[in-house]
This record gives C-alpha cells, sequence and structure tokens, in this order.
C-alpha cells in the first residue's frame, strides 16, 4: 500500500506560479515512474506530467513548456514546478507511482486527497 501527500496548492492569478509537492511513502519501489494528474469540475482525471525513475519526463501537451516535473528519490517526492498559469490549470492536483505504464494510465485503485489549484483574478 502506498500513501501519497500532496502540498503547494492554492490561488494564484493567471500568470503566476506554483510549486505542488508529493510525498510518497509504503510500498514504494525506486524503479517506479511517478505522475501528476488533474481533475478539473465536472471533467475526468487527466495525466499532466510523468518522470521515470532516471529521470526520463513526459508531458501532456496542454502544459508542455509551462510546467516541470522533478523528483526527490531519497525522499520519494516528486515536484511539479507550474508556471504561466491559466484559468484552465484550474482543477484538483494528485500524484501517483508504480510501472510506467500503469502511471501513464493512470489506473490505480488508490489516491490521496490532492491539493486544489485556482487560477483566477
Amino acid at each position: 500500500q502506498v500513501q501519497l501527500v500532496e502540498s503547494g496548492g492554492g490561488l494564484v492569478q493567471p500568470g503566476g506560479s506554483l510549486r505542488l509537492s508529493c510525498a510518497a511513502s509504503g510500498s514504494i519501489f525506486s524503479s517506479n515512474a511517478m505522475g501528476w494528474y488533474r481533475q478539473a469540475p465536472g471533467k475526468q482525471r487527466e495525466l499532466v506530467a510523468t518522470i521515470t525513475s532516471d529521470g526520463s519526463t513526459n508531458y501532456a501537451d496542454s502544459v508542455k513548456g509551462r510546467f516541470t516535473i522533478s523528483r526527490d528519490n531519497a525522499k520519494n517526492t516528486v515536484y511539479l514546478q507550474m508556471n504561466s498559469l491559466k484559468p484552465d490549470d484550474t482543477a484538483v492536483y494528485y500524484c501517483n507511482t508504480g510501472p510506467l505504464l500503469r502511471v501513464a494510465t493512470g489506473r490505480f485503485a488508490s489516491w490521496g486527497q490532492g491539493t486544489q489549484v485556482t487560477v483566477s483574478s
């Protein structure tokens, strides 16, 4: 069982920045990929970014060039630096960890509480 605690969300004006953190604990393998996801009101959860154990990254087209995913393997923590935020980025942001294919598809039975990001003037 993996426990996930997301933090760092808040209210920010368009064009602003936030840095999200996600600490994972429990049954974690250092070779696992990690991913950030988001769910806006009335929409399905979507994949935002992934990072493998060796640092390879992938991003949704909607956030490329604005968001950066990184990880600290010693701390089992993944980060999401979000710049040039837009109102469309408003959502609850979640993280998860597992084999790369599962991270890419988001097929997890368990999720953390997420952290709310609201972009509004």
